[in-house]
């Protein structure tokens, strides 16, 4: 399945304004499971399809994803829903992103292929390195930012810890070799095969990372938890 990449100067994530009277296809990519389902011109459901996906438990507190089945099982259900649907991908309006927010993941800009697994929000491997930057008082400067606590439950700390525990990662994301995105952004890009790498405020919001009140990345959060700029999508609205 593909869509049509967004034009320059498209103020959304799918694009200019798209007619919705075509109808939409929404992926939602969950923690267990992956839906897609296609809704009609007045917003009622056609046809669905699900798929469960595997969680992955390395060691205790350490929650991940094979961003490969998160991929292909939003392609099947895609697939799937529109099959039911008797619907052509070419026939819809736009395609809409559900997903799990906090999960980080890793990739190559050049190859598309992810560095490892995706860190689930659940996981807790970060846990001492956010102990540590609350005894440094980081957490008052954090919040008033970002509006979040420091736990490892939001995407900072994870991006950080896989740029180390990768041979070559940080390297390589000095060099803008990298992306990193949260799954709407993972899925965006492979949709428009590498051309768009973008996420909306809400899921932006949620990685440590996001001045909500500017509404940008904020260089100080960057800085403090490590993570270079170049690998981060454009926020953009959503359409």
């Amino acid at each position: 399945m593909r869509v049509r990449p967004a034009s320059a100067g498209s103020k959304g994530l799918s694009g200019q304004g798209p007619d919705l009277r075509a109808g939409v296809l929404v992926i939602d990519q969950g923690t267990t499971s992956t839906r897609a389902i296609v809704f009609d011109a007045d917003g009622a459901p056609v046809a669905d399809a699900r798929q469960e996906i595997p969680q992955i438990f390395p060691q205790p507190g350490w929650v991940e994803h094979d961003p490969e089945s998160l991929w292909s099982s939003a392609v099947s259900t895609a697939r799937g829903a529109l099959r039911r649907a008797g619907r052509e991908p070419a026939t819809l309006a736009a395609v809409g992103i559900a997903n799990q927010r906090e999960t980080a993941l890793l990739w190559e800009r050049a190859s598309g292929k992810p560095i490892g697994n995706a860190i689930v929000w659940q996981d807790r491997r970060t846990a001492e390195a956010c102990s540590a930057l609350k005894a440094g008082g980081c957490e008052p400067q954090v919040t008033a930012v970002t509006g979040l606590l420091l736990d490892p439950y939001f995407s900072a700390t994870k991006i950080a810890w896989a740029l180390d525990a990768a041979p070559g990662a940080r390297a390589a994301a000095e060099r803008g070799e990298l992306a990193f995105g949260t799954v709407d952004s993972f899925l965006l890009w492979r949709l428009t095969n590498g051309a768009v790498h973008a996420t909306d405020a809400t899921n932006a919001s949620r990685t440590m990372l996001y001045d909500i009140r500017k509404g940008e990345w904020d260089d100080d959060m960057l800085r403090l938890f490590n993570v270079p700029a170049s690998i981060l999508p454009e926020v953009r609205d959503t359409a």
